[in-house]
């Protein structure tokens, strides 16, 4: 009896302290829970070159363990985003490393230097075993969760890393990478961007037979990058779904790196996923307009050869731009506006096409309330606050990924089963009409 009274008492004092929650603190209960079972899974992360841009490649002189944001931030760069402390804060489960190279690096240094790149990802998980492992199937990311970690993926952040070689993108999937976008800011000679102006209107014979081998591979097709004739022709060839790793909604946002309704359409019917990105000048268009204005005025100042109105004089063209800026302030973009872009993805697309993709680390500020890989819970209690339920707040957060992955994987097993390797190179596939 006593035991009953006291199981009574309890439940009543639980109970008591629940309905003294507040509102906020209820829904950050339900996404701890949420993300407890559910891996979150950044698509985005560009802390591997920052590692390699501010220290050198050196392991030794940057210690993720430890919060980054004492750290030197580097010429005209912020603090890190990320450390191994944040991470942990902001739930993440999974996350794609980018191993990103410049897009003027190109042949076999661009080949190397994306070696280099995944080599400094592995050393992550080495340096840090506590925290990271490597992860190369859904399964993986589920695995290694369940212990505690972060399951540490490799995304190709270009399609001039592979040399316009079919080998080497498989020697690339071999040494870990399990997506790759097919473009980054400028056009490659089988795949145009969407920061460029067109030049083969879309992917060429070759492109489309990259995004069959990915396809053969098991690795994802990432179209974040690419332009919409780009996107549109991949969506076309690719037997699996398709990823957008960091790009929001244009409908929100009118700027090329985003997805227009047309395109969420067809990814809906590829069973592919957008994974919202948090960079500010694609999150709204007040903030494209001063980055633009910004541009300008900075060109204004040093445009050469001889027009700039303070060409060769440093100081007063920074002097100028600080004034400038003073009169111009950037335009504040918050955590509620990726969510607008969240939502209308999942509007268009459906919420099973739909998931996270924050650039950080990969861009020059974040939304406020995002200000670093700590902040994502806070995404998912606003999302809650606007009526997502558990199961589509962990379709978002990671489920929909891992479904992507899965079917991925499942196609690259028919294709193998079908066919072996393409030995295909773009001499043979591209050259020109007689």
């Amino acid at each position: 009896m006593k035991r009953l009274l006291r199981s009574a008492a309890l439940a009543a004092l639980f109970a008591t302290a629940a309905e003294a929650q507040t509102p906020d603190a209820r829904l950050a209960a339900r996404v701890d829970r949420v993300l407890a079972q559910t891996p979150l899974i950044d698509g985005h992360n560009d802390v591997p070159w920052a590692i390699r841009e501010r220290f050198d490649s050196k392991m030794d002189r940057v210690d993720l363990s430890k919060d980054t944001r004492a750290l030197p931030p580097g010429e005209d760069n912020p603090p890190l985003m990320t450390d191994i402390p944040r991470l942990k804060a902001g739930r993440v489960g999974g996350q794609f490393w980018s191993v990103w190279i410049p897009t003027n690096l190109t042949g076999p240094e661009a080949v190397q230097v994306t070696l280099e790149q995944i080599d400094i990802v592995r050393q992550m998980a080495q340096r840090w075993p506590k925290a990271f492992e490597m992860a190369y199937t859904a399964d993986d990311i589920v695995r290694v969760h369940k212990a505690g970690k972060v399951a540490s993926l490799v995304g190709i952040e270009g399609g001039h890393q592979i040399n316009a070689s079919l080998p080497v993108l498989r020697q690339m999937y071999a040494a870990g990478a399990r997506y790759m976008t097919l473009t980054h800011s400028a056009n490659i000679p089988w795949a145009d961007s969407a920061t460029a102006n067109p030049q083969h209107d879309g992917l060429t014979p070759f492109g489309e037979a990259v995004v069959r081998e990915m396809n053969w591979l098991g690795m994802l097709v990432d179209l974040s990058h690419v332009s919409e004739a780009t996107m549109k022709d991949a969506l076309r060839v690719s037997q699996a779904p398709v990823i957008f790793s960091h790009s929001g909604a244009r409908a929100i946002a009118d700027h090329p790196r985003n997805v227009s309704d047309e395109v969420l359409a067809l990814v809906k019917q590829n069973g592919g996923v957008v994974m919202a990105n948090f960079a500010p000048g694609y999150a709204s268009n007040a903030a494209a307009r001063w980055a633009s204005d910004r541009a300008a005025e900075i060109t204004r100042g040093n445009a050469p050869p001889y027009a700039g109105l303070y060409i060769g004089q440093p100081e007063k063209a920074k002097a100028a731009l600080a004034a400038w800026e003073k009169a111009n302030p950037q335009p504040v973009v918050t955590l509620s506006m990726i969510a607008d872009h969240v939502e209308h993805i999942a509007k268009v697309c459906g919420v099973d096409c739909v998931g996270i993709g924050s650039d950080y680390d990969g861009i020059p500020g974040a939304p406020q309330g995002l200000e670093d890989v700590s902040k994502f819970p806070g995404l998912f209690v606003e999302l809650a606050r606007r009526g997502w339920s558990d199961a589509d707040l962990a379709k978002l957060a990671g489920g929909n990924v891992l479904r992507a992955m899965r079917q991925a994987e499942a196609v690259s097993k028919k294709l193998q089963a079908e066919r072996p390797a393409s030995n295909a190179t773009i001499a043979e596939l591209d050259r020109p009409k007689p």
